[in-house]
């Protein structure tokens, strides 16, 4: 296990605590670009910035919603792709080509088909003599715009892995269960979900460390707009470094960036403990 730590010490804790040196230091414009201790300044800033907030808010909601939902989606589709019909081989190759594409290139997709007036879906409500939706830019719909496309994207990697997890459940156990009475529905309660839980556990896991880190998606596809409506943490921290300058308040939203994702991956272990001994 020892070079495995080392590459994640290196890969990980070496960027942390560099932004943690950064994050009590103000290196923006008005230094000359040169780093000068601050103490807790940025972090006084960032408790009181309602941006950062906001931003804060948005991101929680967007990851909540589209993991919810690509995991909802994700189990069904791997229910559908473990059972025996006719060309199941070929669906899940198909399956899996969003989850293939380059997030960029899939989100200039999106943002052509969400184009108003000449995107797809717009030019269909047009033939059907109905009004256009402002789908980028309008803040609501341009925030369901984001999680659709990305829950379309991944929801095939949440499948694949809940399939490699249903491949794994002995099939001894659904036919004793069905002789002894037990339905389809009664089976997936019984013995589908809680054998499954480990691998939705790191579903969940990896799917929400991804999701609140979302950037290249919501740059491509909104650009964090309308009026900052799906601007997530990660642009907010790439905003304040690359075109505010600000270097030391930018390490610092992305140091709160990240206890944000601890707090979620503490909360996902604890329901994984409770679930277990619940279990037991």
């Amino acid at each position: 296990m020892a070079p495995a730590l080392l590459l994640l010490l290196a890969v990980f804790l070496w960027p942390i605590l560099d932004y943690a040196g950064l994050s009590l230091q103000a290196q923006s414009v008005f230094t000359g670009l040169k780093p000068v201790p601050v103490g807790l300044a940025n972090w006084e800033r960032l408790l009181g910035d309602g941006r950062f907030w906001q931003d804060a808010l948005q991101t929680v909601r967007f990851a909540a919603v589209s993991v919810g939902l690509e995991l909802l989606l994700g189990l069904g589709i791997a229910l559908l792709l473990h059972q025996r019909w006719r060309g199941r081989g070929v669906v899940r190759s198909l399956t899996l080509l969003p989850w293939a594409l380059p997030t960029t290139v899939m989100a200039l997709g999106w943002r052509w088909i969400f184009n108003d007036p000449n995107g797809p879906i717009n030019g269909l409500l047009q033939l059907l003599g109905l009004p256009t939706l402002p789908f980028l830019a309008s803040p609501q719909l341009a925030w369901l715009a984001v999680v659709f496309a990305d829950v379309w994207k991944t929801t095939p990697f949440v499948a694949l892995l809940l399939l490699a997890g249903l491949q794994m459940i002995p099939a001894d156990l659904y036919e004793a269960f069905a002789l002894e009475g037990g339905g389809a529905w009664q089976a997936l309660r019984r013995i589908t979900l809680p054998l499954l839980q480990p691998y939705i556990f790191i579903v969940l896991l990896f799917r929400l460390a991804q999701a609140l880190g979302v950037f290249d998606l919501v740059v491509v596809l909104t650009g964090g707009g309308p009026a900052s409506s799906t601007e997530s943490l990660a642009l907010y921290a790439y905003l304040n470094a690359m075109r505010f300058l600000d270097f030391g308040y930018s390490a610092t939203v992305m140091l709160g960036m990240f206890v944000l994702l601890l707090a979620g991956a503490a909360l996902l272990v604890l329901s994984q403990r409770r679930a277990g001994g619940g279990a037991s």
